[in-house]
């Protein structure tokens, strides 16, 4: 003969008497069904599980978002050391230009020179044709 149990009195349209859903009557050492243990048992299991894969999967999300990090410092380290590279060749640049400045003017000049000089050359080269076109009407005359 089997045992009886709070709420076996219950008669379960499937199969039967079933057990209480009631709580309060459920002391921890009374026996009871071996499959419902199972099935918590697989449930707790599988719960735990779950929400193990959960944390798993949001320490590998801060492990991805930590390198992530990581590169993106060392990115910037390495941007500041071309922008340090940068400027210091820029101040190069610039003092060498100040240096080269007094040659650059005289080099301006030169070339303003030289301008007025082929003006000045070209103003001559006409007179000459002109003074050669007269003489050569003098010459045609006598």
């Amino acid at each position: 003969m089997t045992e009886k149990y709070p709420g076996d009195d219950v008669e379960s349209p499937k199969k039967g008497p079933t057990l209480s859903t009631s709580t309060s009557s459920f002391e921890a050492l009374d026996p009871h069904d071996p499959n419902l243990s199972q099935i918590a048992n697989t449930m707790f299991q599988k719960t735990g599980d779950y929400i193990s894969g959960e944390l798993t999967l949001a320490q590998e999300d801060y492990k991805l978002l930590e390198s992530m990090n990581n590169a993106t410092v060392t990115k910037f380290a390495d941007m500041r050391t071309v922008a340090t590279n940068i400027q210091k060749s820029m101040s190069d640049l610039n003092d060498k230009f100040k240096s080269l400045e007094p040659y650059l003017e005289q080099i301006a000049k030169i070339e303003d020179s030289a301008m007025k000089l082929e003006q000045a050359a070209y103003k001559l080269d006409n007179y000459t044709k002109r003074i050669e076109a007269k003489f050569k009407m003098i010459e045609k005359k006598t």
